[in-house]
């Protein structure tokens, strides 16, 4: 007997879109399903003004497939040098939503990011003083931090020192993978929130080491401990307000995922939906796949949920997924939940 669930259109909070062919090739896989997303702004160069995100805007709108409705969400790429005024007038006309804090070094893109916090000071004073959000990439880069670590530490010497120091200043702890930051967000007040990823809600560290490495696995954060992933389970089918769904879809090409080298990030936008709804499921939690996919974040960016619905169907037999999406550059691997799934968008 099939079951239906049926949902507003969800957004995805993290998203990855690239450039270019890459995004040609991608951008249909979001938009199928989803009706906003905040866009990364970890290109080559990165997005750091307000003209330079209007440029990528028009891109990824020129770039949908004909009849499609969907909004990119822009967000500026905070550097040490950004110019607060810059930032104000692209929030104030509407086309900026939030800024990206990468620490320099902590994942795909992100050298241009911030090593002196003290330098960013005036950034985010006037983004407390407007109510732009900041989104953070939660981890620390010191060499001496295991990588199993880094978010925690960044917590406690990065992200707590911060908002202290910057009464007001609305955040986003981006794709929280530890029990730790999903304790912390539920000690503090509504000026904080989480996305939590599609991959960390199913795979732990094992399932990307045990029985030899799996690179389509690999991501940053880095999947933790089995307790970290029942940890984020929880919270995200809690019910609480301040979490909300961030894909963190990244897409890479196989020949840079499988090298001595590979690059971090897992491609989710195709199945994610599905794969939440078999998650929800699990937990005996389909009652609350609305509010974290659908309700949550536009709450906490203070925009209206969608009016049109999604409707998800669980049937008898196994829903089959796309193996890879090709791409100009070349295949991109589709995330594997290494279990049957057996939802599927209607």
């Amino acid at each position: 007997m099939t079951v239906q669930l049926t949902i507003p259109r969800p957004d995805d909070w993290h998203l990855h879109l690239r450039d270019g062919a890459m995004l040609r090739a991608v951008l249909p896989e979001t938009a199928r399903d989803f009706a906003r997303a905040i866009i990364m702004p970890n290109l080559v160069p990165p997005v750091v003004t307000g003209d330079q995100a209007s440029a990528y805007r028009d891109r990824i709108l020129a770039a949908l497939p004909d009849g499609t409705t969907f909004e990119p969400l822009m967000t500026l790429y905070l550097t040490e040098d950004t110019d607060p005024a810059d930032v104000a007038a692209a929030h104030a006309s509407g086309l900026v939503k939030a800024v990206k804090l990468y620490p320099a070094g902590a994942t795909t893109n992100s050298a241009s990011g911030v090593s002196d916090f003290n330098k960013v000071r005036p950034v985010l004073e006037k983004m407390a003083e407007i109510g732009l959000p900041l989104c953070t990439h939660g981890e620390v880069t010191d060499s001496d931090i295991d990588i199993f670590d880094r978010e925690a530490v960044f917590i406690d010497q990065v992200l707590d020192p911060i908002r202290k120091a910057t009464p007001g200043l609305r955040v986003v702890m981006e794709h929280i993978t530890t029990k730790d930051a999903a304790a912390y967000v539920t000690s503090q007040d509504s000026d904080l929130g989480a996305t939590i990823t599609t991959h960390h809600l199913i795979i732990n560290r094992n399932h990307m080491l045990v029985g030899g490495i799996r690179p389509h696995y690999y991501c940053l954060p880095v999947a933790k401990r089995e307790e970290h992933r029942l940890a984020l389970r929880a919270a995200a089918t809690s019910g609480d307000k301040r979490f909300f769904l961030g894909t963190d879809s990244a897409p890479h090409t196989d020949p840079n995922k499988l090298n001595t080298c590979g690059c971090a990030g897992c491609f989710t936008a195709p199945n994610t939906m599905p794969l939440l709804a078999h998650v929800f499921d699990e937990n005996d939690a389909l009652e609350k796949l609305a509010g974290f996919a659908s309700e949550n974040g536009p709450a906490f960016y203070r925009l209206p949920v969608n009016t049109d619905t999604m409707t998800l169907a669980k049937q008898d037999t196994a829903v089959s997924f796309p193996d890879k999406i090709d791409t100009p550059d070349g295949p991109v691997t589709v995330f594997d939940p290494g279990f049957d799934v057996f939802w599927k968008v209607t």
